[in-house]
């Protein structure tokens, strides 16, 4: 059994909004095989015991929709965008319907060495006050956790392409660092290089989405 696979108190918020103007192609269509990579993560935040999944859309979110199975998952589409992360974690936030969700474990879509072993070692302690970050090589990357006593903060200091930084800058001496270096990959797909590496194509994209 996966650490942390029976705590079910969790939820999983895959951001997959992004435009990928440095890949060529929005991040939430990337494809691993004949398999897309947004695809692939919900499998992963399942398999790590997350009760609800929320995929945030952005860039040809209608297409992704189209391409990828989300049946499993809320979807919510940020027509802010291109305004940064900050505003598809709010989106994201705002979604988060049961009550009964302690935290959520939230994730880029763009992490293909992710696993659910790592998605399980931050979500060992889903607690409302907790503040979680995976580490690789010593620096704080995904997935981090976020308790539900955080959500209102993090809603109101994310913003453009930091995200939930300003929020964990503001509470570093509460976040516990989880090392993740040995169960998974912290890269995160930003250039063709990296694409090529890992096997990743992003599809052509229909003209207008």
């Amino acid at each position: 059994m996966l650490e942390g696979a029976q705590l079910n108190r969790i939820a999983g918020m895959i951001i997959a909004a992004g435009g990928g103007r440095r890949i060529g192609g929005p991040e939430a269509l990337l494809h691993q095989g004949d398999k897309p990579l947004v695809n692939q993560m919900i499998d992963t935040m399942t398999e790590a015991g997350c009760e609800q999944i929320v995929v945030v859309l952005g860039a040809a979110a209608e297409q992704v929709q189209e391409a990828a199975d989300l049946g499993k998952a809320t979807v919510v589409i940020n027509k802010a965008w291109g305004t940064g992360v900050g505003s598809s974690i709010r989106a994201g936030l705002a979604a988060m319907d049961d009550e009964g969700i302690e935290a959520v474990v939230v994730v880029p879509v763009d992490m293909p060495g992710l696993t659910a072993t790592a998605v399980s070692r931050v979500t060992a302690l889903p607690y409302p006050d907790v503040l979680v970050c995976a580490t690789y090589d010593g620096l704080r990357g995904y997935p981090m956790l976020f308790g539900r006593r955080h959500w209102p903060g993090i809603a109101t200091l994310a913003s453009a392409d930091v995200g939930a930084r300003p929020y964990l800058l503001a509470h570093k001496d509460q976040i516990v660092d989880i090392a993740c270096d040995s169960v998974a990959d912290g890269s995160r797909i930003d250039t063709p290089e990296l694409m090529e590496l890992y096997g990743l194509t992003v599809p052509p994209q229909r003209v207008g989405v």
